[in-house]
């Protein structure tokens, strides 16, 4: 060992551990002094967990007597299978340069309530346009008619952008039946998806944050999901999101009532 063959170095070393001082503190100045012997950090620590060096190790701010064992990083496994990232997305959705492109999301029950009840909610990125509909609960087998409905309405859907959720399992069959292309952001990054964010607090207006979903019924929540499509909206020029979706024609029918 380096230090146990150096006297002049291990006293410096023991000297310096025993004012409290920290093995890289010590390699540092050593550095610093441009003395005739030296040791790296590494080296200081492996002299400590020697048998030579163990009796110092109560010097040391952690006090232990071995090598720390490091873990094995975990691979990390995605939920979600052949996901495309947001990073991919084409620049006319990002700019919001054409029409058809979506961003989808859930609203949950409080957790006090006990509820699984949830709300599927959609935004269209450049018309502004909100929909929602409530499903028993966020299993793919209840989230994804709930979405094929929602979108039935519409024509000319051409993306979506999505979070991580294990709702989103399934989306491949989404995809596959609506003929939309599926983005995925990045993890715990729901500030990527901007719109859906600030529409589902418009709904959270009229659907407080804690309830019971099950509490509303589904005319309910399409009133309210109707008035706020039918509110003249600034970056809109003041239309209403639904004037703007059906001069774009992107209604397979009229979903709502004419706008005010």
């Amino acid at each position: 060992m380096l230090l146990h063959q150096n006297d002049a170095l291990k006293k410096y070393v023991v000297s310096k551990l025993k004012k409290g001082w920290s093995p890289d503190s010590i390699s540092g100045r050593m550095k610093e002094q441009e003395l005739d012997f030296y040791a790296s950090k590494r080296a200081i620590y492996e002299y400590l967990y020697s048998p030579y060096g163990q009796r110092y190790c109560k010097y040391i701010l952690s006090h232990r007597y071995t090598r720390k064992k490091r873990k094995g990083k975990k691979i990390k496994r995605s939920l979600i299978p052949n996901r495309i990232s947001i990073h991919d997305r084409p620049e006319e959705v990002n700019d919001k340069t054409e029409y058809g492109h979506y961003e989808g999301d859930t609203i949950v029950s409080g957790k006090k309530t006990g509820s699984t009840a949830s709300l599927v909610t959609i935004y269209e990125r450049k018309a502004m346009y909100i929909d929602a509909k409530k499903i028993a609960s966020l299993s793919p087998a209840e989230y994804n008619p709930a979405v094929t409905h929602v979108f039935s309405k519409l024509l000319n859907t051409k993306s979506w952008t999505l979070d991580n959720g294990i709702e989103n399992v399934k989306y491949e069959a989404l995809q596959k039946d609506l003929g939309i292309k599926t983005y995925f952001c990045d993890p715990y990054s729901s500030w990527q998806k901007p719109g859906i964010e600030n529409a589902n607090k418009l709904i959270r207006r009229f659907i407080p944050k804690g309830s019971n979903i099950n509490d509303y019924s589904d005319a309910f929540i399409r009133s309210k999901i109707m008035e706020r499509n039918n509110t003249p909206r600034k970056a809109l020029g003041y239309k209403t999101p639904n004037e703007v979706m059906r001069a774009q024609k992107l209604f397979k029918r009229k979903a709502n009532k004419k706008s005010p």
